[in-house]
């Protein structure tokens, strides 16, 4: 296929570079990041869409896709398809796609769960929204830079399972976080701890696969010095894009406020900005009760 690739940050680029490893003819554009080697450089969005299959876009916000999508689809040919890979929020996917497909384009919101790691490797999952048509198109790209694709429903709704995974996430990290804070302080070892909630009824991602304590389970950004695997800051993104959708839904999501509140103080008043999410964990570790 010819595709586009707008927005060639840590996950976009090597994204790129896996689908012209494979074949494709990719053209990327982004305003501060130069394309990979196999990647022609474009010098507009606008340029990287003339003519393009597909047009990806992996962008910060659902402003900048809105920007960027009214540069692109008048370009786009009939059939071509928007994929959105970014994470934004589900009423500006669905924007989006009205506009594209007002213009005879198809549009799929299909935001991306592995980091950057799985972006390299091409091991992604995708949650996607849309067309059965606009998916079909699409589903052997997603095949090169990941591992599943599930087809979530029209479109919005890839963008509504990010949003829900990413607060069952944000969530979870926290509930694990405060556990091993409380267990130092009853003098029960870490380690010990591990043992019993990764096999018992405590069980969960955040315990068994990225556990926030370093020395503990298996290799994690807490290893690190709890360098970014997934920083804090995009999960008090996620969060709030959560309680975003909630409010418009007129959902009731108290432990999904109660995250957002905590990631929002973590990052904007305290030390958490460039840290990995897990780093709550040294947070609760070091404050007493209030």
């Amino acid at each position: 296929m010819k595709i586009g690739f707008i927005g060639l940050g840590n996950m976009g680029a090597p994204m790129a570079l896996n689908l012209a490893k494979a074949g494709h003819d990719v053209a990327g554009f982004d305003l501060a990041n130069t394309p990979p080697d196999g990647v022609a450089a474009a010098t507009s969005a606008a340029q990287a869409a003339q003519g393009a299959d597909v047009v990806i876009t992996m962008l910060p916000n659902g402003a900048i896709l809105r920007s960027v999508a009214q540069e692109v689809i008048p370009v786009m040919g009939p059939g071509a398809v928007l994929l959105d890979c970014s994470t934004v929020d589900v009423a500006a996917a669905r924007d989006v796609a009205e506009i594209a497909e007002a213009a005879g384009c198809l549009a799929a919101d299909a935001p991306v769960s592995g980091g950057i790691g799985g972006a390299a490797a091409g091991t992604l999952t995708f949650m996607a929204g849309g067309s059965a048509a606009a998916f079909s198109k699409v589903s052997p790209l997603f095949d090169i830079m990941g591992q599943k694709a599930v087809h979530c429903g029209p479109s919005g709704n890839g963008q509504a399972a990010k949003i829900c995974n990413n607060m069952i996430l944000g969530v979870t990290m926290i509930g694990t976080c405060e556990a091993f804070a409380l267990a130092d302080k009853l003098g029960l070892d870490r380690q010990k701890m591990f043992d019993v909630v990764s096999t018992s009824s405590g069980y969960s991602w955040t315990m068994n696969a990225y556990c926030p304590a370093p020395g503990v389970g298996p290799q994690s950004p807490a290893d690190n010095n709890y360098q970014p695997g997934f920083a804090a800051e995009l999960m008090l993104k996620d969060l709030r894009l959560s309680q975003m959708a909630a409010e418009a839904a007129d959902a009731d999501t108290p432990m999904g406020e109660a995250a957002t509140q905590l990631y929002e103080t973590f990052v904007e008043n305290e030390d958490g900005l460039g840290k990995d999410f897990s780093a709550m964990l040294p947070r609760f570790a070091s404050r007493r009760r209030a």
